[in-house]
């Protein structure tokens, strides 16, 4: 009762996105539906006619999404109801969780036909998210072409260029004439994953060059491809990271990028909608690790995802960072003699605490996103550093002077007494200073966190944002009373 109760639930939260999106309407007994209503209804009276019709006018990524918030007899009824056909698309989009269960609710036969569907970048994908017993289990459904080709991108990490390309790449050689060529790309129209970009081989398939399907209609049939070809200047190493694929394709505005070993043989393309999956998928984990949320991203949507997994997924950092942040409670506890000479100190304490967070974590986002467009590495470190002192110190002088003129000008009609012997201006000298070294500080330690932890091969963004703020909340207060404390000298 309570799954179908979720599902209801999440469903009519679906609708609402559905309609927010403009999906095509009817009009059922006065009452306006979108496709997915009509869908859903059909699910619950089991009317597999409906459920077949109102299935094919949905686009095949708002089936999967709305499969997640299916429960399970609705998923099963959606699945036989549509086949294999229907389902090697919709298959395609689903969460890596979903994908085993999804696929078992089809006979060997109908997988057969499913497995045999996918281009073979989405077969590897299947492959690397189910178990072992099911990856032998749909090897042995496939074809022997199939066998060979998922067999070799299997040997590639699936964070990867070979792991995430696909081999249905337009692939002509360089002896040929345009009429050969046109012959070979109509025998393999079916198969190609584009014809927007033609890659040139050599007898031996290493990569040459490249011509565009317009180059080969508008010149005559007896022109050598050798003649009309452009140098394919830009490609990736299979090994390579998924990343610098995906940020090659945006740096040159390409539609394809070819993939090729170490020995300049093609073996296939990443295509520029997997670069947009490739950059979403790392612009979240970046996004998640920035918050200190540990583990694998879900690819569920949020509202399906337990709140078990999310527990897990937050409460390492959480617990481990509250015991680092248990220094800046030892600082005030050994600096407790100042404070209680001089409360008012206390009133500026947590904005000097606030700045240096606040500008170090603008100058480890700053260069977090240099280093991910490529823009920096370990050997600009020095540069860097004083790129970002010399900004920090500007930060902070502003800062200063902002509080200096505060305390020295604002905070006496206040009704606030300094206490101990000084006067406002030495309490303004004091918390300037203390704010210009803290946020100077600061902003170094930000810039320089990222390049120390890619130098020693952690994630940049999960050791930067959590240890950084920590850090700096331990490093301010001790600047601040050391500062006081010296510049007071009650």
């Amino acid at each position: 009762m309570r799954v179908a109760l979720q599902a209801r639930s999440s469903n009519k939260d679906w609708l609402a996105c559905c309609r927010e999106r403009g999906h095509p309407r009817a009009v059922q007994d006065g009452e306006e539906m979108v496709p997915v209503d009509e869908l859903l209804r059909a699910l619950e009276s089991g009317d597999a006619e409906t459920v077949l019709a109102a299935a094919e006018n949905i686009h095949y990524a708002d089936l999967a999404a709305l499969y997640e918030n299916l429960d399970d007899e609705q998923r099963e009824r959606l699945l036989s109801v549509i086949g294999p056909e229907m389902a090697t698309d919709v298959i395609a989009e689903l969460p890596d969780g979903l994908i085993e269960e999804a696929l078992g609710h089809f006979k060997p036969a109908q997988l057969r036909v499913l497995l045999g569907n996918l281009s073979d970048d989405d077969r590897v994908d299947v492959f690397q998210v189910v178990s072992e017993e099911s990856q032998r289990r749909f090897f042995a459904l496939l074809g022997p072409r199939d066998k060979e080709l998922t067999r070799n991108l299997l040997k590639y990490e699936e964070d990867t260029a070979g792991g995430r390309m696909t081999t249905h790449v337009g692939r002509i050689t360089a002896d040929m004439t345009v009429k050969q060529a046109l012959a070979v790309l109509r025998r393999d129209r079916e198969d190609t994953e584009t014809l927007a970009r033609i890659f040139v081989v050599d007898a031996e398939g290493r990569l040459v060059g490249r011509v565009r399907l317009r180059d080969l209609a508008f010149n005559t049939w007896d022109t050598p491809i050798r003649g009309i070809m452009e140098e394919a200047s830009e490609f990736i190493l299979a090994t390579a990271d998924q990343e610098d694929a995906a940020r090659t394709l945006s740096k040159y505005d390409l539609i394809v990028l070819p993939v090729v070993d170490e020995f300049h043989h093609l073996l296939g393309v990443i295509t520029y909608d997997d670069a947009l999956e490739i950059l979403q998928e790392e612009s979240t984990e970046d996004i998640e690790k920035l918050a200190a949320i540990s583990g694998e991203q879900s690819d569920v949507a949020y509202l399906n995802t337990s709140a078990v997994e999310q527990f897990h997924r937050r409460v390492i950092w959480l617990v481990g960072l509250a015991f680092v942040s248990i220094g800046s409670g030892y600082v005030m506890f050994r600096f407790s003699g100042i404070l209680q000479q001089a409360f008012v100190l206390a009133l500026f304490l947590p904005m000097v605490v606030a700045a240096g967070g606040n500008s170090g974590g603008q100058a480890a986002t700053m260069v977090i996103r240099a280093m991910a467009l490529g823009e920096i590495g370990a050997g600009n470190a020095l540069r860097v550093a004083w790129k970002e002192a010399q900004t920090g110190l500007y930060l902070g002088l502003s800062l200063g002077l902002a509080m200096a003129a505060f305390i020295s000008l604002i905070l006496p009609h206040l009704a606030v007494e300094t206490g101990a012997g000084f006067g406002f201006i030495r309490l303004a000298v004091a918390v300037a200073v203390a704010a210009t070294v803290q946020v100077l500080s600061a902003t170094t330690l930000g810039a320089l966190l990222p390049l120390f932890a890619r130098a020693i091969k952690l994630d940049p963004a999960v050791v930067s944002s959590p240890s950084l703020a920590s850090t700096v909340d331990v490093s301010g207060m001790l600047i601040y009373f050391t500062v006081a404390g010296a510049l007071l000298r009650w």
